[in-house]
């Protein structure tokens, strides 16, 4: 394990442990004062600190498995098993609403009368005060180091320092004007909670299904590429996320039709140290087009392709252009836009329009993604 890796491994750990650790405290606290005063919203209050001292447990031990080394089983490593502790979580924040929806209902129909005291009013305060701090600062850690499961900690502690905001407010309430609302204002709450639960499960289980490139990173990844002087086009990067912070990929690149083996052998082995140096991102593949910048009737005939299909608002590239005078064959990629309402009613339309200016040629055309559209 490098030593990067490490560093971030210790942070996240380090910071579930702060987590667990106030967690506790305020569980135990609140957990007196729910009892003494008879308040169902501060005892479930109480809980709500314990799942989320469960939720740090889960985040260091996720860490850990994720940070073993890569076996022959599994090649690539494991970290995608934050991915499944980040879901974890998730199902965690959204139990925890749908348990606090129910008993806020029961006490709506069956009401209790609470019996607040300045000490525990205080001790609930100096709670909602810790758990802003920490969701703010386990969620910025989480952010720096790019881990799901500490932002999904981070705010759900967030969402627990409103719950404990909101019995404040129930208990005032109360207090002056002698009317409960703990029951109802608690259901309101875990409607917040199992919406945020359910955000939190959509979006881990997005990136466990796998989304499109980092955007960032692949427009950094394309600018190192394009770096390179001879390079004069570069196309189709994939990414593969193996876990936050571990890529591999591959791309594509135009070079010039002069190039030799040797040089060619130099350029790719420069662009894959280059992006590895600055992206982290190991490039297990890079697929070479040639570019013609000899015969000028073949500069030409390019030209007036890209005339007709750029036409189209949604072609928005069009690279591995190649043509064959004698066996009259014209091939190309050609990127359409997600944004199109039929993207193969496009592509058909824009080669019958080639096919149409050329009706002398063989068109092998290719549909191709452009996996970090914006």
């Amino acid at each position: 394990m490098g030593r990067v890796e490490m560093s971030r491994e210790k942070v996240i750990v380090r910071t579930s442990i702060i987590g667990i650790i106030a967690n506790v405290f305020l569980a135990g606290f609140k957990a007196v004062v729910g009892l003494m005063t008879n308040s169902i919203a501060i005892v479930l209050d109480a809980v709500n600190n314990i799942s989320d001292a469960g939720s740090s447990l889960i985040t260091i031990i996720g860490t850990k498995l994720a940070g073993r080394e890569p076996d022959k089983k599994h090649p690539f490593g494991y970290g995608r098993i934050e991915y499944l502790s980040a879901t974890i979580i998730s199902v965690i924040v959204l139990y925890a609403g749908i348990t606090s929806l129910i008993e806020s209902v029961k006490l709506i129909i069956y009401p209790e009368t609470p019996d607040y005291n300045t000490v525990s009013l205080i001790i609930v305060a100096v709670a909602v005060v810790v758990k802003i701090l920490l969701g703010r600062y386990v969620k910025n850690v989480g952010v720096k180091v790019n881990s799901d499961s500490l932002i999904n900690s981070g705010e759900d502690a967030r969402l627990d320092s409103i719950i404990s905001a909101s019995t404040l407010v129930a208990a005032g309430i109360f207090l002056i004007f002698h009317v409960s609302l703990e029951a109802w204002l608690g259901a309101i709450i875990s409607v917040v909670i199992i919406k945020s639960g359910i955000e939190m499960l959509r979006d881990t289980i997005s990136q466990i299904l796998g989304e499109r490139n980092d955007k960032s990173l692949a427009k950094g990844i394309y600018d190192t590429v394009m770096s390179f002087p001879d390079v004069q086009g570069a196309y189709d990067l994939v990414l593969n996320n193996y876990g936050p912070d571990t890529w591999n990929g591959s791309i594509h690149i135009e070079i010039p039709d002069t190039y030799s083996m040797n040089k060619l052998d130099w350029l790719t082995r420069e662009i894959i140290r280059k992006v590895l140096q600055e992206h982290k991102v190991i490039l297990t593949g890079i697929g070479v087009y040639s570019v013609n910048t000899q015969d000028l009737d073949v500069i030409e005939t390019k030209k007036k392709v890209e005339e007709i299909i750029f036409a189209n608002e949604y072609v928005k590239q069009i690279h591995a252009f190649y043509l064959m005078k004698d066996k009259k064959i014209l091939r190309f990629d050609m990127v359409i836009s997600f944004d199109a309402k039929d993207r193969r009613a496009v592509f058909n339309e824009v080669v019958d329009r080639v096919q149409k200016a050329f009706p002398d040629y063989e068109l092998q055309v290719t549909m191709d993604t452009d996996f970090a559209e914006e």
